[in-house]
């Protein structure tokens, strides 16, 4: 007869070995799926399972237990390795694109979800800008006028923010003429209408103001503000610096608002004629205050609200209570000494100074390599904004009698 102690012992060996073959048999089937589909799990759960077979746990046997893969499934792991295998026909836009994680149905397995896969469009030359009005810019390029000459480059934008414009033989006379350069911020809406309207609002005012000095200042002034005034009535938020110049009767009429800047080179001697409207200025700073405004240096300037590092300029809407268009302006008269001048957003200013500038043009005979190679100078400072300079020419302009 079979001792009854025996018996037991027996049957406990033979229940221990069902229940190591068992694991054994889980551990070697679950090891063989993730090394297919899961190479970055195989290990813990390899691991998970030798856990289940010492310790017992319920829930590292739930966590183990093989997933049921469905067909989609399968494709996308095909996809994976092979990403020409799968792909979502009919559609090339980033939302359709198929790039999925393989979900378990009827298992407590966890998956981490990995993230989308970055689709690159290749480049098109045909992509457009501004819904259907503009195509991709230029990064660079020339204007070669009459009596000036500009270079623009944009920065590390996707569009150009700055601009410019011009007025010449103005009221049929050959020695009156406008010039302005712009710099936007916020998008370039509000570049665009200064450089279409600034000149022109002014024109029209000086057929209501006499030709003295201080007539032609205030006409100025006006044309700024009715600039501004339009603009704002479009209800866009962009804003834009300006710098101009206004050249009649042998006298040069300057005016500003921002940070653009204008200056005079008298034989070769740089004569800064306008003055940044930055809160870095004191009178500037406190006028904004004073306005009830928010200013506190951040990102290494002086800024209005948390955001526009300028004072002045046109546009603007939502700063509109203390970011006034009223330009700051200068008047005098042109002699024999004046020989160019150079008008530039703060792309060149950031980085170039009045002096340097000066000298630059007039090695290079003011062409539009001197220019250009303002424009390289500032860049390879480090400089990421737009840039653009522009050199106006006086010979035409100073009177022949000095």
């Amino acid at each position: 007869m079979i001792d009854l102690h025996q018996f037991i012992w027996s049957f406990s060996l033979i229940s221990l070995l069902h229940y190591f073959l068992r694991g054994l048999k889980k551990a070697i089937s679950m090891a063989s799926l993730t090394i297919i589909n899961f190479p970055i799990y195989s290990s813990s759960r390899l691991l998970s399972s030798v856990g289940e077979f010492f310790f017992g746990q319920e829930e590292t046997r739930q966590e183990i237990s093989p997933p049921m893969v469905s067909q989609e499934e399968k494709s996308l792991i095909l996809h994976e390795k092979n990403p020409n295998v799968v792909k979502n026909e009919g559609s090339n836009s980033l939302e359709n694109t198929k790039v999925g994680n393989i979900n378990t149905t009827g298992a407590a397995m966890k998956v981490r979800k990995r993230p989308a896969k970055l689709v690159v469009p290749e480049f098109c030359a045909s992509l457009e800008l501004y819904g259907n009005e503009r195509k991709l810019e230029r990064k660079e390029f020339e204007v070669e006028g009459r009596d000036f000459l500009l270079a623009c480059k944009r920065g590390r934008r996707e569009v150009m923010e700055d601009g410019y414009g011009f007025m010449l033989d103005i009221h049929g006379d050959p020695k009156q003429a406008f010039f302005t350069v712009i710099d936007g911020h916020g998008g370039r809406a509000a570049a665009e209408y200064v450089a279409g309207n600034l000149g022109r609002n002014i024109v029209k005012e000086l057929g209501n103001v006499g030709d003295e000095g201080i007539q032609l200042e205030r006409a100025m002034r006006v044309g700024y503000q009715v600039t501004d005034k339009e603009f704002l009535s479009q209800g866009v938020t962009s804003g834009a610096c300006t710098a101009s110049v206004l050249l009649k009767d042998s006298e040069l009429h300057v005016a500003n608002a921002g940070d653009c800047r204008v200056v005079l080179s008298r034989k070769g001697v740089a004569d800064s004629l306008t003055k940044d409207h930055r809160l870095s200025r004191e009178d500037e700073r406190s006028r904004i205050e004073n306005a009830g405004a928010y200013v506190h240096f951040c990102n290494g300037a002086w800024r209005v609200q948390g955001s526009l590092a300028v004072s002045r300029a046109i546009g603007d809407l939502h700063l509109k209570e203390w970011i006034i268009s009223e330009p700051e302006t200068k008047r005098l008269s042109l002699t024999s000494d004046c020989e160019f001048l150079i008008m530039a957003s703060d792309g060149l200013w950031d980085k170039v100074n009045a002096q340097e500038a000066v000298d630059v043009v007039s090695r290079n005979k003011s062409s539009m390599e001197s220019c250009k190679k303002l424009i390289d100078i500032s860049s390879s400072r480090g400089n990421m904004d737009d840039i653009t300079v522009m050199v106006i020419n006086l010979d035409k302009f100073v009177p022949k009698s000095h």
